[in-house]
């Protein structure tokens, strides 16, 4: 079964999502490593959200409950959370539940900024990180590549997904009241990975020419001689002679002695752990905005576009939630006609010898044969009709389907194409 446990920006504080962001993956790996009944386990840990999915053996009384509370002390220990105030913090969510929030999610709908065009990609790297771990079960397989798919359709087939939507648009937006002119504006952008590329195009979106780059971690010449900008090597004096200065890396980057010889500067923070000491804000000519305050900022959100896309998501969580009641069918049908072709292959064996060729050719066949109806059952199950493919089966191959609920739990670490 399907548990997911979600803090994010509407129930939980930016402190305890930041702190769960850097305890989340030793965390996971030590409660699918540590557990009997979790079989794998994704997390997502994003600047306004905290999720984990995790993959439960269905049949031990009380899993649920056991797997609540084994999460939130992994967890609780892991950031120093405490652990009532994480319970406070996290919503659960079960089975059928657990699906239609992942697609809302990874569609842009429960961003900060609906509709953003950033959370897609971090769900997909979530889901790479589980691999990595070794934590990932077949079930979570299936379930993040249809959310993957979900938020595509999103994308194509509703106004909800329309270009520049995401928290580094919106901090920019907010910081325009301040910059009168983007192209005159010296710029330091703090950061070297994907969120640091993403926002030097949205700074050339809005005509910033003179922008430098700083690395906390040393990897700013091949940031800049990629993007063609200019690497700082010393953080204070490349603060001192910018207008405005934007982090987005992974650790605390700057302090109020960096900022000591600052006369006015705009300091936005997009880091999540947050990349900016709260007490730079206090520093005479200094205007922070971190993410809490753009947050508070967020636009309403198109009401028609969200409808549309919200129906979307709905029908594919339903489709998802049907789909493994047909599954039994499709691999009881395949046997029947690979047993079938098992036989013939034998007595031709039999009668003329080995031909290696023909069965290969034999076996392909079988295969291309068996891939229409594979697909029509998984469309009748996406519409409810599941059962027509199935007495269909019996009607016309005497194959009969046992009756299942969920599909066969793989060992620990399997992953699926």
């Amino acid at each position: 079964m399907l548990l997911c446990l979600t803090a994010n920006h509407r129930n939980a504080s930016f402190d305890v999502l930041e702190k769960l962001s850097i305890a989340a993956p030793a965390a996971t790996r030590a409660l699918v490593e540590g557990s009997d009944f979790v079989t794998g386990a994704v997390v997502l840990a994003t600047c306004n959200r905290f999720e984990a999915y995790l993959d439960i053996d269905e049949p031990l009384t009380g899993a649920t409950a056991v797997a609540v509370r084994s999460t939130i002390e992994a967890m609780s220990a892991g950031s120093g959370v405490d652990h009532d105030d994480l319970r406070a913090s996290v919503t659960i969510l079960t089975g059928d539940d657990v699906a239609e929030h992942l697609f809302a999610v990874t569609s842009g709908l429960e961003s900060v900024v609906v509709g953003e065009d950033e959370i897609s990609g971090q769900v997909r790297r979530a889901l790479d990180a589980a691999r990595a771990d070794g934590t990932t079960s077949s079930t979570l397989e299936q379930l993040f590549q249809r959310a993957a798919q979900t938020s595509r359709d999103v994308k194509r087939r509703t106004e909800l997904g329309g270009a520049g939507r995401s928290l580094v648009r919106l901090g920019l937006e907010l910081a325009s009241s301040r910059v009168t002119d983007w192209s005159a504006a010296r710029v330091l952008l703090v950061g070297t990975g994907q969120y640091a590329a993403t926002t030097l195009a949205a700074l050339r979106d809005r005509g910033a020419t003179n922008v430098r780059v700083f690395s906390p971690s040393g990897r700013a010449e091949k940031f800049a001689l990629k993007y063609g900008i200019v690497a700082e090597t010393a953080l204070p004096a490349a603060i001192a002679v910018s207008d405005v200065v934007i982090t987005c890396t992974s650790t605390l980057a700057i302090l109020p002695a960096d900022v000591a010889n600052a006369e006015r500067r705009l300091v936005i923070d997009l880091g999540l752990p947050r990349n900016v000491d709260p007490a730079v804000a206090t520093m005479p000519g200094v205007e922070l905005l971190d993410l809490e305050i753009i947050s508070r900022h967020a636009p309403i959100e198109a009401l028609t576009a969200t409808a549309d896309a919200r129906a979307l998501v709905a029908t594919s969580a339903a489709a998802f939630a049907t789909a493994p009641s047909v599954e039994p069918a499709i691999v009881a049908l395949r046997s029947h006609v690979f047993d079938l072709l098992d036989a013939e292959i034998e007595r031709a064996r039999a009668r003329a010898g080995d031909s290696s060729e023909t069965e290969a050719a034999l076996r392909h066949l079988a295969g291309v044969i068996l891939h229409g109806p594979s697909v029509r059952a998984r469309e009748l199950a996406s519409s409810g009709e599941a059962a027509r493919f199935i007495d269909a089966l019996d009607a016309l191959y005497g194959v009969s389907v046992p009756t299942v609920t969920s599909l066969p739990k793989p060992e620990r670490g399997e992953q699926t194409a």
